[in-house]
């Protein structure tokens, strides 16, 4: 019921179009219902008339019958047109919601779910939705009033044969019933089996190039063609009782014409039935067993739409493990004074990765964190944009702990610049603008002038407007980096993370790149992330991070003359230690 109420939430916005859509299916499944009747009428009322009165009143039948069936054109092209576009409504409603809902989710989520697996939950399923919530009340109405009106009439004509076709139609709904329970489980596993699809496809196109260059294209085939040929088979089983499902309804059917056939021929025989009166009733059988058909057919597409349902209601009902507090003030007039107050952390209640940190940074000083690589470093930065949140401990700005700030000005607050650069599809400037939505043609120019991109971006042949390509594969590394350098200047926040900015660069893009990242930092409160210790000589102050938590911390010269593990690193990068 949790997940029917949900469901019927979406018709809410659109309740004059659903409602429009029952009453043109009224209208339809009067129309049907008429046509046996009007021929019945006409059989012992008119028909057996001389020809002149035929004649006369054929006109005017025929008239109302088709100022009837215009209506009912009217009715079937908006139930078609304004009916599905109903779905496709709420199926856009839906897909907005689930993204946006992606978008609240931490760290943690992406940590352990796949980007491939979420892409069918937003495309594919919700298209089956969308397709049972236009077909699934209309499907469910028409046939209800079709059946109930027929079953009546058919009555009306022969009680002991409609009493007979109602026993097998009963034993048709106890088999779907049964065969619909068992196609669930089948039906979800399909969606399961089509997402590990898309989600190794897109793990495969997203590393073509890793693939390319190490020649794995078999290896990348036969991963996929394992997932593939998963999804084929339980689609297969699916197949297999659908088969079986529809079969025996069709059966069934048959059963019931066979019925009629038998059991009219004996009552025609003794007398308690007219040819006429067989004929209309088999007209009213037709009506009554197309919903029936209807319905049969209807349970596939209503599998689909609720396994689809849901999997969109699991995601939908995780519950996003950072949001503001209802108390959450806006983080203002940002100074950058940082505080680390002993901090623990644990991804996923495995091991500590921070076991009782305290680190304060005062407003405006470059603080660099070297270490080996695991000893929590990132963990640290991300920490302060809450990408997580602390498991003991607290971290605060400006005395203010972050967890009681709204989350939107806290991260506006921090600028962050790593070693992956992440360039949208788009141009350029796209790109640049990422930092400010709203920020004009010079401030982008400017940015990028501050990021030393500003010539090379006027040297393409369509400057600012030039295509990227996904994930700016049209760029080399240093270029990419500085775009995303020119990002955070335009967004100019008071407190910077550098995450191994150069660690990838060449010596010559390094430079370059050092220069602007110098610029950068300028009256901001700065936490260094380096592996390549010749560019945070000028920290004002080197924090060693290890497993077992800060090691050392002081000047470049006070560590070297320390003699310790700070010693040791910059020892082995250059003196040429092997």
């Amino acid at each position: 019921m949790r997940i029917y109420q949900r469901f019927i939430q979406y018709y809410k916005p659109y309740q004059f179009l659903f409602f429009m859509d029952l009453f043109c299916a009224v209208i339809v499944s009067f129309v049907d219902l008429s046509f046996p009747q009007v021929l019945s009428y006409l059989s012992k009322h008119l028909f057996n008339q001389g020809r002149e009165v035929i004649y006369s009143y054929l006109v005017y039948i025929g008239l109302i019958l088709l100022a009837m069936y215009i209506i009912k054109y009217f009715c079937q092209y908006f139930i078609t047109t304004w009916g599905h576009i109903m779905g496709a409504r709420m199926e856009s409603d839906m897909r907005r919601d689930l993204f946006e809902h992606f978008h609240k989710l931490s760290f943690a989520y992406y940590d352990k779910n796949n980007t491939g697996e979420m892409m069918s939950k937003l495309v594919g399923d919700l298209f089956d939705i969308s397709e049972l919530a236009h077909h699934g009340p209309e499907n469910l109405f028409i046939s209800i009033l079709k059946i109930l009106g027929s079953f009546t009439l058919l009555m009306l004509i022969n009680v002991p044969m409609s009493l007979i076709l109602l026993v097998i139609t009963l034993l048709m709904v106890t088999f779907s019933v049964y065969k619909n329970l068992r196609m669930k489980s089948v039906f979800r596993d399909n969606r399961v089996k089509i997402a590990k699809v898309n989600s190794r496809l897109q793990d495969s196109l997203s590393g073509i190039r890793v693939v390319k260059s190490f020649a794995n294209e078999d290896f990348e085939r036969e991963k996929f063609g394992l997932s593939n040929d998963e999804f084929l088979l339980s689609k297969n089983e699916s197949y297999h009782m659908m088969g079986g499902y529809h079969a025996w309804n069709s059966f069934f059917e048959g059963l019931l014409y066979t019925l009629i056939i038998v059991l009219g021929g004996i009552f025609i025989a003794d007398g308690s039935i007219g040819l006429g009166d067989l004929a209309v009733y088999v007209l009213y059988v037709n009506v009554f067993i197309s919903p029936i058909s209807v319905l049969i057919n209807f349970t596939e597409q209503f599998q689909k739409g609720f396994a689809g349902f849901r999997r969109f209601t699991d995601i939908m009902e995780t519950e996003p493990d950072i949001v503001d507090k209802k108390t959450a003030a806006p983080l203002v007039s940002v100074k950058g004074d940082i505080a680390y107050n002993n901090v623990s952390f644990r991804y996923h209640d495995e091991y500590p990765v921070l076991d009782d940190v305290s680190l304060k940074i005062k407003a405006g000083r470059n603080i660099a964190l070297v270490g080996p690589s695991g000893g929590g470093k990132t963990t640290l930065c991300s920490l302060l944009p809450r990408f997580y949140d602390v498991t003991a401990g607290s971290v605060t700005i400006d005395g203010k702990d972050i967890r009681n700030v709204t989350l939107k000005s806290l991260r506006n607050a921090i600028g962050i610049v790593q070693q992956d650069v992440y360039l949208f599809d788009g141009t350029v400037r796209d790109n640049i603008a990422y930092g400010k939505a709203n920020a004009t043609e010079e401030e982008i120019m400017e940015a990028a002038k501050n990021a030393n991109i500003h010539d090379f971006i006027l040297s393409l042949d369509t400057g600012y407007d030039t295509y990227v390509g996904e994930r700016g594969v049209r760029l080399s590394g240093g270029q990419k980096q500085r775009i995303a350098i020119a990002r955070v200047f335009l967004k100019n926040p008071p407190i910077l993370i550098l995450d191994e900015a150069t660690s990838a660069l060449d010596n010559e893009s390094e430079r370059f790149i050092q220069q602007s990242l110098e610029k950068l930092a300028e009256n901001r409160t700065t936490i260094v992330i380096a592996h390549r210790l010749s560019t945070i000589k000028n920290s004002d102050e080197i924090i060693v991070i290890t497993e077992g938590g800060i090691r050392e911390r002081g000047t470049h010269k006070q560590l070297l003359e320390n003699n310790g593990l700070y010693a040791d690193y910059y020892n082995m990068q250059f003196e040429g230690l092997e």
